[in-house]
């Protein structure tokens, strides 16, 4: 997952919704494909559109700021992270619940092919941890008949809140609303995922 300027900028304006793109999924390997694009776009979106938004017009000139680009870069890789986990908790939930596909452990396999992907791509090797540990961790807790149901998207809206670079007393003026940007963004996403899994083939 690749996010800079260019990519900020090209958000600016309204992207075309999934179904431009998905027309169906089918299988599993469909479902890593939607669960890493879409947990990077909620990302870029959010983060980028709340930078934007806090900097207003200087946002051009401290994009050119070295240790701020630093903070962007730390930022998106641990809200990824969290957005990988939430992602791949709810498809496989609604999965469950919804499709009686049993292959739960199919969940652990495409999150780290995922993440793995991402480690040799240039993730952030404390983002990378951080993220390794938290699935785990909720992995071993998860039910799997309730999740998609229940606030599935808390963990990342979170993540974005901790982690965007923007002084803390100024974050907490923005605190509902930016929890409040991203799971919208989600809200979206769930709606299509389960109109697009309508012939999802278990075998």
């Amino acid at each position: 997952m690749k996010l800079n300027l260019k990519d900020f900028e090209k958000y600016l304006f309204p992207i075309k919704r999934i179904f431009s793109k998905y027309k169906q999924i089918k299988t599993v390997d469909q479902v890593k494909t939607f669960i890493q694009e879409q947990s990077a776009q909620v990302t870029q979106m959010t983060l980028y559109g709340y930078l934007k938004t806090r900097m207003g017009a200087k946002h051009v000139i401290m994009f050119e700021d070295k240790d701020f680009l630093k903070s962007i870069n730390i930022a998106k890789w641990q809200i990824y992270g969290a957005s990988l986990i939430d992602c791949t908790f709810f498809c496989f939930s609604f999965l469950y619940k919804e499709k009686k596909f049993l292959k739960i452990d199919q969940a652990n396999q495409i999150f780290f092919e995922i993440l793995n992907t991402e480690k040799a791509s240039g993730m952030d090797i404390e983002a990378y941890n951080n993220a390794t540990k938290e699935f785990n961790l909720r992995f071993t807790q998860i039910d799997w008949e309730t999740y998609c149901n229940t606030n599935p998207f808390d963990s990342s809206s979170r993540a974005l809140y901790k982690w965007a670079p923007i002084a803390d007393e100024l974050k907490k003026l923005d605190k509902q609303i930016v929890l409040n940007s991203m799971i919208l963004k989600w809200n979206n996403i769930q709606k299509d995922f389960k109109k697009l899994v309508n012939n999802f083939d278990q075998n």
